[in-house]
């Protein structure tokens, strides 16, 4: 059976927003672990300390591991989860704009500014190649 190119970049397209989906999920659980076990580096990392209560940090935790399982799940199955990729690419833009908007009014905040950027890139690549699938 003969492979037909648009075949072969669908399927190219789909391993890629599967790993990009699953580095989204890794990436998401690895800041949960570190609002449990460093708060304070977390904190350093994006210039605000984080609340003097433990417990702020571990319900912050505990949404970023349900956040993380979303992604493990469209990673899975992306053509199921079609709604879950979408509202994620949609959350990583809005969490790029109000990381960039934090780290315009705070002059020290330099730890925002990659931390945007790192959104707007997983957007953007999920986004880019989850659109070509859907069509």
């Amino acid at each position: 059976m003969k492979v037909t190119r648009r075949f072969a970049r669908r399927f190219r397209l789909l391993k890629l927003l599967r790993a990009a989906l699953g580095l989204g999920g890794v990436f998401y659980l690895g800041v949960a672990a570190l609002a449990v076990a460093a708060p304070r580096r977390l904190g350093e990392t994006v210039s605000r300390p984080l609340a003097a209560e433990p417990v702020v940090a571990w319900v912050l935790a505990a949404l970023l591991a349900c956040l993380a399982g979303l992604y493990f799940l469209a990673a899975k199955d992306p053509r199921r989860y079609a709604g879950v990729v979408l509202m994620l690419v949609g959350g990583r833009l809005l969490g790029s704009a109000a990381l960039g908007a934090g780290a315009l009014s705070q002059p020290g905040a330099g730890g925002l500014w990659g931390l945007a950027a790192l959104d707007l890139a997983f957007a953007v690549v999920i986004g880019l190649a989850w659109l070509p699938l859907r069509v």
